[in-house]
């Protein structure tokens, strides 16, 4: 989301986001000098909160749950992406305190406005909220965009943000990123949501998978868990998207699940009570297998609910799912002799044998890619 601050030494309020590559800072307005800190502090918070509530309707689309019918959560969320038109109005005329009493909408991005609007109204200055209003259509325009797949100016911030659903136009613009580099290049941090951009990867890690397992005789669910033999790897949320593809799921499905799951536990939730009555029979069995004992202490025993970052799920299910690609190439080379026909170094150096090591691992890594890329085509389906 966009914070908005004051800048106190040169009266101007200030909004900054973040992009793939660091932060970002403009001047919004100059501020009127005689308004006390707390007024100007109050418009700035407001402003945040509407960025945030307008944000959250990016990263929670209605898309993501089932049903739209009256009252259900899909319902919900359509009807607050639907306030984005009234916020102008809100801003423009806010509910006001009246005979010691104040309406409170119970939309987030409405009561946001019109917290916009009231501290607008406590500062009186045309010309200020003029440029807020424009500041506001801006912000609003920006997650438009990010719904589209537009990932631009403003909304490069998306970039940071894990989305319980995956834009098809992200989604294929990471697979074409993909199509030229294999293993991952910096561009899917820099320009793609982080959920589409693990669903492209997805498919891309299944395929460097097959390769990986006709190569070495081992099952293309299991080759990550193998190549931590040979290096150590982030192996445990790999095997499990792994798992879930070669159970049928899509890699839509497979991410987005996993996304959303990480991200109900970071609002508070646990949505699958089931699931976790299993996990703690699990540990319970683990732990007494391990201890030997029938009674025993479970104090120091911590118990994961996802195996995703909480705090960032759809960019830390990304790296984990390129280490997945990393280490099916690892297993691969360690399977196919790429040949070598060139004799150790004339001066009795090592420098010739690094050069020559480093010539085979070039080799590799591409013969690898391009199995991996032909492989991706043949079964392009399961990513449409």
């Amino acid at each position: 989301m966009t914070r908005y601050c004051v800048d106190l030494d040169r009266h101007e309020l200030m909004a900054t986001w973040g992009t793939g590559e660091g932060d970002l800072a403009i001047r919004v307005a100059a501020l009127p000098v005689d308004a006390g800190t707390s007024t100007l502090l109050a418009l700035a918070r407001a402003l945040t909160q509407l960025s945030d509530a307008a944000w959250r309707t990016y990263t929670h689309p209605a898309s993501a749950v089932g049903s739209l019918e009256p009252d259900t959560e899909g319902w919900r969320r359509e009807e607050e992406r639907k306030h984005f038109s009234k916020v102008v109005d809100a801003i423009t005329r806010p509910h006001l305190p009246s005979g010691g009493t104040l309406i409170v909408s119970y939309s987030p991005v409405l009561e946001s406005a019109h917290r916009v609007g009231r501290a607008l109204h406590n500062l009186d200055h045309p010309q200020l909220a003029k440029a807020v209003l424009a500041e506001a259509a801006i912000e609003l325009a920006a997650v438009e965009n990010a719904e589209l797949g537009d990932l631009s100016g403003r909304a490069q911030q998306a970039v940071l943000l894990s989305r319980e659903d995956a834009s098809p136009v992200q989604v294929a613009a990471a697979d074409h990123l993909f199509q030229q580099d294999p293993f991952g290049p910096a561009e899917l941090f820099r320009d793609i949501d982080p959920t589409a951009a693990a669903v492209a990867a997805a498919h891309w890690l299944a395929a460097a998978a097959e390769v990986a397992a006709e190569a070495s005789g081992q099952d293309p669910t299991e080759v990550v868990v193998e190549a931590d033999d040979i290096e150590a790897l982030p192996h445990e949320t790999p095997t499990l998207v792994l798992e879930l593809l070669g159970d049928g799921a899509t890699p839509h499905d497979a991410v987005t699940s996993l996304v959303r799951h990480a991200m109900h536990i970071t609002d508070g939730l646990f949505p699958d009570p089931a699931a976790l009555r299993e996990q703690l029979d699990d540990l319970e069995e683990t732990v007494a297998e391990y201890t030997g004992e029938d009674e025993y202490d479970l104090a120091d025993v911590a118990l994961r609910l996802t195996p995703l970052d909480p705090k960032r799920p759809a960019r830390d299910l990304l790296e984990d799912l390129l280490a997945g690609i990393y280490g099916c190439w690892l297993l691969h080379s360690e399977y196919t002799d790429y040949g070598d026909d060139e004799g150790p170094g004339a001066d009795g150096s090592g420098e010739r044998d690094d050069e020559r090591a480093e010539q085979q691992q070039k080799r590799s890594r591409e013969r690898f890619a391009q199995l991996v890329r032909e492989a991706a085509a043949h079964h392009h389906d399961r990513l449409i």
